[in-house]
């Protein structure tokens, strides 16, 4: 949300949504420093849940080095120290988005110190796996990384942006798959609603896509829309907006829903 006006906050609490779950993002430009991290992770443990809650809307998030500026491992582990500092905040889930953008040597490193912090400080993960064409390599990668690590329990794992060819790899290993809706690319609601049809809804949740680019805020309620559609029950639709997100969240003792 921190890409994002207030507008989109309003339309979010008038089409019914909850709560907003927000990853460590990138800032649309690679931050130079560890005192950036900072303020940043302050900014979105402190102002964004205030900004959200005028809404009724709980505002949650996840911290990290976002995999874009992972390639500095140096900085990276500058980042890593600030986090402990942050993780007693109410609203902080775990690590997130931690993973891989472009499969580099230190890339992999940067997401293996985040596993070791998750390990050590009982957290859930929130993984991005890359958006082009080593998707595939980079989700194995990750599943081999997340598995080699023995503190680490795959219920307590989202691997994000999955697709067509990478939600069943995903789902076998054990872990959450999390299906990032966008307008045009990557995947469309009707693509994710295929998925549902195809894998059914165990492990399974979709998140909106929020970011600089082309992304819609309330992505959710449309791929609703077009479960509806598609001849999908109320049931069926709210385990898989709703039930399926709340379960794996209140896996933290921190994720509490805003009383109806």
């Amino acid at each position: 949300m921190v890409s994002r006006i207030t507008d989109d906050y309003r339309d979010m609490a008038a089409a019914g949504c909850a709560a907003i779950c927000e990853p460590a993002f990138w800032a649309g430009f690679d931050r130079s420093s560890a005192q950036g991290f900072h303020d940043y992770f302050a900014q979105i443990t402190e102002y964004e849940p205030r900004r959200a809650a005028k809404f009724g809307l709980a505002h949650f998030c996840w911290l990290c080095i976002n995999p874009k500026e992972s390639e500095n491992v140096e900085l990276a582990r500058d980042v890593l120290a600030i986090i402990p500092q942050f993780l007693d905040r109410p609203t902080v889930l775990g690590l997130g988005e931690i993973g891989l953008n472009k499969n580099s040597r230190n890339e992999l490193k940067v997401l293996e110190m985040h596993i070791d912090l998750a390990a050590k400080h009982n957290l859930l993960i929130l993984a991005h796996t890359p958006h082009l064409e080593d998707k595939r390599k980079g989700t194995q990668l990750t599943i081999d990384a997340l598995k080699n690590n023995p503190g680490i329990n795959s219920a307590r794992v989202i691997i994000d942006h999955v697709e067509e060819h990478t939600v069943g790899m995903v789902l076998d290993a054990g872990f959450w798959a999390g299906m990032t809706l966008y307008p045009g690319t990557k995947c469309t609601s009707s693509r994710a609603v295929d998925m549902i049809e195809m894998y059914g809804s165990e492990r399974l949740w979709m998140n909106s896509a929020c970011d600089w680019g082309d992304s819609v805020p309330l992505a959710i309620p449309y791929t609703a829309l077009e479960m509806r559609k598609r001849g999908h029950s109320a049931a069926q639709i709210d385990r898989m907006i709703y039930q399926n997100p709340k379960d794996f969240l209140s896996q933290c003792p921190k994720f509490r829903l805003p009383q109806p």
